[in-house]
């Protein structure tokens, strides 16, 4: 319990505490189309994945990146986190959420008792999109079914977009993200427990949404479990 209170004390919110277990929070089924993810071929492995992503020139955004930025983490994963696209320390560094969003990411992860290293992080785009903008409709069309492939290959039990970018692309919706959070998402065809919450570069810019991020992943904890038992 004092580790977990020195990371809960990282996200700047001293009284997150566990009463009683988790709190209640309304849960509903809420389905994605269902062509969301192809399943992984025979033939598919991390390894050509990886070679396909480093070498894409699917859209424009190859032009001016310094890396992609596939993914990190376990590869047999049960959680998958799921984000929007690399920013500038991403881009230069080839990995998902480093610098400042990084650290509260890995603190809000710990909270719930899961180090960096057992999930796998990834984001919908692998190059940067120039001055941080918005991804573009095409884009993630060229580049989501990277992460689709990844998808089947990981095969996670549960799945934490973070963010209203991520989210939405996910989900093929443009539903506001205090809409999409609380519920139960099936990704899918293979109906993934999928759960929202805000993105550590807007909690940093928001500190007072933070206890409702730690609702989200109180939430998502016990999605995970259920779906284990």
């Amino acid at each position: 319990m004092r580790d977990r209170a020195a990371y809960l004390r990282a996200l700047g919110i001293e009284d997150w505490r566990l009463r009683g277990g988790d709190a209640a929070v309304p849960a509903a089924e809420v389905e994605a189309p269902a062509c969301a993810g192809p399943a992984a071929t025979a033939g598919d492995s991390w390894e050509q994945v990886a070679a396909e992503v480093a070498g894409c020139v699917r859209c424009p955004l190859h032009q001016n990146r310094i890396n992609t930025v596939f993914g990190v983490g376990n590869r047999q994963a049960h959680w998958l986190i799921v984000g929007e696209a690399p920013g500038v320390e991403e881009d230069k560094r080839g990995e998902p959420f480093v610098g400042r969003a990084g650290q509260l990411l890995n603190s809000m992860l710990r909270g719930i008792g899961l180090e960096r290293e057992v999930v796998f992080i990834a984001n919908v785009l692998k190059c940067r999109p120039p001055n941080n903008r918005e991804p573009q409709p095409a884009e993630v069309a060229q580049c989501l079914p990277y992460l689709e492939r990844q998808i089947a290959l990981l095969r996670p039990r549960i799945m934490l977009a973070v963010g209203r970018i991520a989210a939405q692309n996910l989900l093929a919706t443009d539903t506001p993200i205090g809409k999409l959070r609380g519920h139960v998402h099936a990704f899918g065809a293979s109906r993934t427990p999928l759960v929202v919450t805000y993105h550590p570069a807007y909690l940093l810019r928001s500190p007072g949404e933070k206890r409702k991020a730690w609702e989200d992943l109180k939430f998502a904890r016990r999605i995970y479990r259920e779906h284990s038992a």
